[in-house]
């Protein structure tokens, strides 16, 4: 994982990155929010891990700034000199987590797990024979003539259209589904590698230019997008999701994308539970982050609270069946949009 740590403390940032290093991760350190700013502009990061108090700019002002700036990046907040209600409301801003000092390395490590559950959820979940599925799928269950642009060398399919120029360049392959599209009134269209798309242009005009695909294919046939994992951040993985999804599934995942939502969701699933089974299912003991995430989930319509349980509700079902089927269900019919992660051959 690419971690960003932001504290004024040279010591925590020198000993702390030492053994985060060890365990495999690369580490980025910054002594301020505006040296931490610096490094989020030029390099890829997956999590920041920040001080709250800070001389002149504090941690909820760096977690602002990513928000704003780079929404998908977690964070992370360290409090010691705050108090835990203020730990809390950094997580209603948008922070993945609190840790409180002193901390013990396993805390940063259990953290850490979290958080690459909550990666692999937004990354996860290709392969290539997950695209043959796919195409199988769109040409006769479907029945839809089907776009592949690829770099791949692919064997060819009845009513599927290979084309290998252009990947990188929204106006080709804006021009390819147009020609595509053309004469057919139904249409489905597979791009691969969206991964070059972000490393030859801006995040946003890529999201944008997505977010047109998936327009232009309303009612018309579903868009499938690709990427290799490797050579793409977290932020572009869950932008990408964003736009290629169904609204629905949109804001199921992203009331999902917390490894302990899923947990308690899933304790919720086999039946009425307590405040205290919630804790036990979730598997941590801090109180304020258990109820911060069943506010979450009942704010989400996924929970429901009566005097003295939990109980799920038909939205709740409905995300069950989201994350035991997520694959299956994004295949199926014309609404059928996906976002893979598949690594280089």
């Amino acid at each position: 994982m690419r971690l960003l740590l932001v504290d004024d403390d040279s010591v925590i940032r020198e000993e702390l990155g030492e053994l985060l290093r060890d365990d495999g991760h690369e580490v980025r350190d910054a002594p301020s929010v505006p040296k931490a700013i610096e490094i989020l502009e030029r390099e890829a990061i997956d999590l920041v891990l920040t001080d709250l108090k800070m001389p002149r700019h504090s941690g909820l002002e760096l977690l602002g700034e990513v928000r704003r700036r780079w929404p998908e990046v977690l964070v992370v907040v360290v409090t010691g000199y705050a108090t835990v209600e203020t730990a809390v409301e950094a997580m209603k801003l948008g922070a993945f987590d609190y840790v409180r000092k002193p901390f013990r390395f396993e805390q940063i490590r259990s953290m850490l797990d979290l958080a690459a559950q909550a990666i692999q959820f937004h990354g996860d979940g290709g392969r290539v024979q997950d695209i043959d599925r796919t195409l199988e799928a769109w040409t006769t269950t479907d029945d839809l003539d089907v776009l592949h642009l690829t770099d791949r060398t692919v064997r060819p399919r009845p009513r599927v259209t290979v084309v290998s120029t252009g990947l990188d360049q929204p106006a080709e392959i804006q021009a390819h589904l147009e020609t595509f599209l053309a004469d057919r009134p139904h249409g489905a269209l597979l791009l691969e590698g969206a991964d070059r798309l972000f490393r030859a242009h801006r995040r946003t005009e890529v999201i944008q230019f997505i977010e047109r695909l998936r327009q232009e294919l309303e009612g018309r046939g579903p868009l499938m997008v690709t990427f290799d994992p490797g050579s793409i951040t977290v932020a572009d993985v869950v932008d990408l999701r964003a736009r290629v999804l169904a609204e629905t599934t949109r804001a199921t995942l992203e009331a999902l994308s917390n490894p302990l939502r899923r947990s308690i969701l899933r304790r919720a699933s086999q039946g009425p539970c307590t405040f205290t089974e919630a804790m036990s299912a979730a598997g941590i003991d801090e109180t304020p982050k258990v109820s911060f995430h069943l506010h979450r989930l009942e704010e989400d319509g996924l929970l429901v609270h009566s005097a003295d349980d939990y109980r799920i509700t038909p939205r709740g079902r409905e995300a069950m069946a989201l994350l035991v089927e997520m694959d299956a269900i994004a295949t199926r019919g014309l609404s059928g949009n996906r976002v893979l992660a598949v690594g280089p051959n």
